[in-house]
């Protein structure tokens, strides 16, 4: 019996938005030294909106299902509102908080994305 959740399963078989992305606007990239996982988020924005936003990861199933629900999720938000995509959303799009020791595995991705639309603001 696996101690995923179906939404993690599918996140991590099937990965929406993984794969660079040509002509990225910003990225970032994120690591978690204590258990290995390695993420990079990057986004393509036109008129104030994330138009495509991508990730590679080298990563646990926690990691890549979470990066494939905030890079989804992300997808044509204004980026003042992906900005906003918080941990309450992730958790409950998981379906429930992970267990405290991989918080960060969960985590990883969000905080990347976040570090990739400050820079996409800074560049502005």
């Amino acid at each position: 019996m696996t101690p995923y959740r179906a939404v993690v399963l599918e996140h991590f078989r099937h990965p929406r938005n993984r794969g660079a992305l040509a002509d990225a606007s910003a990225s970032a990239e994120g690591a978690n030294p204590l258990c290995g996982d390695r993420v990079r988020v990057e986004l393509r924005a036109e008129n104030g909106r994330v138009s495509e936003a991508g990730f590679t990861a080298d990563a646990c199933a926690l990691c890549i299902a979470s990066a494939s629900l905030v890079t989804d999720r992300a997808r044509g938000m204004r980026v003042a509102d992906a900005a906003r995509i918080d941990i309450d959303w992730l958790f409950a799009s998981l379906e429930g908080e992970p267990p405290r020791a991989r918080r960060k595995c969960a985590t990883l991705p969000l905080d990347t994305l976040h570090r990739a639309i400050a820079s996409l603001r800074a560049e502005r």
